[in-house]
């Protein structure tokens, strides 16, 4: 079943600029997708219309059967929990441990001390995480600071996770780990939306591949060798 539904969708700046020019496509429960173009193809404003970050101009945007357009205000930190989110910058909260980190994501959601601290050892032991539970972001490396911020994503078994761009500021060794447990989290049925313009991370996932060009789909190619 279609789990994200773009719907001749389209968005402008202030400055005119055309973000996105009459987008439409659809991405299936359980799918993994890369979102690949240059930069100002409008990779990062596609992703975040899904998450609802950002409304269309024109167009529909729907999880599921349900519009962008009709959670906004009071329902939208509850649309968002069906979403994990991992960036380029981490956005780890650095006066807090990896352990606080990811459990700061269930926290605001109301998750019970009990809940917490049962499900934040078992996720970072799925990242390989739990003896740096009492470390610091800075006492990272880059590569376990975006493993922390994908069990951060992933503590609430959210229906999507988003990546954008999440091996921006990873070598080449780190890029690779973080794309293998990006797989590892798809394998286990959680739909997966990466947006990057990596390309060795989209050859190595051989699925399927939305390309971007000035706001534009110019392809949707099936699982295989892709390079931009």
């Amino acid at each position: 079943m279609p789990i994200i539904k773009f719907e001749n969708v389209k968005k402008s700046y202030q400055n005119k600029f055309s973000a996105l020019r009459g987008i439409s496509l659809v991405i299936k429960s359980g799918e993994f997708v890369s979102i690949v173009g240059r930069s100002g193809a409008g990779k990062t404003t596609l992703v975040k219309m899904i998450y609802a970050e950002g409304f269309p101009d024109e167009g529909r945007v729907c999880y599921g059967e349900r519009s962008t357009d009709e959670i906004r205000g009071k329902l939208l930190p509850f649309y968002r929990r069906n979403f994990g989110t991992v960036f380029q910058d981490f956005k780890l909260l650095s006066h807090k441990t990896v352990f606080e980190n990811v459990a700061y994501a269930a926290e605001v959601i109301g998750k019970t001390d009990e809940e917490i601290n049962k499900t934040v050892p078992q996720i970072l032991a799925v990242f390989g995480l739990l003896e740096k539970g009492s470390k610091y972001p800075q006492q990272l490396s880059g590569g376990e600071q975006q493993r922390v911020s994908l069990a951060r994503a992933l503590i609430n078994r959210p229906d999507v996770i988003i990546a954008d761009e999440p091996t921006g500021n990873l070598d080449p060794a780190s890029s690779m780990e973080i794309m293998k447990l990006l797989l590892k989290i798809n394998s286990m049925g959680t739909t997966v939306i990466l947006a990057t313009h990596d390309n060795d991370i989209v050859n190595m996932a051989k699925r399927r591949v939305i390309t971007l060009e000035a706001g534009k789909i110019v392809s949707d190619q099936n699982p295989g060798k892709y390079l931009i």
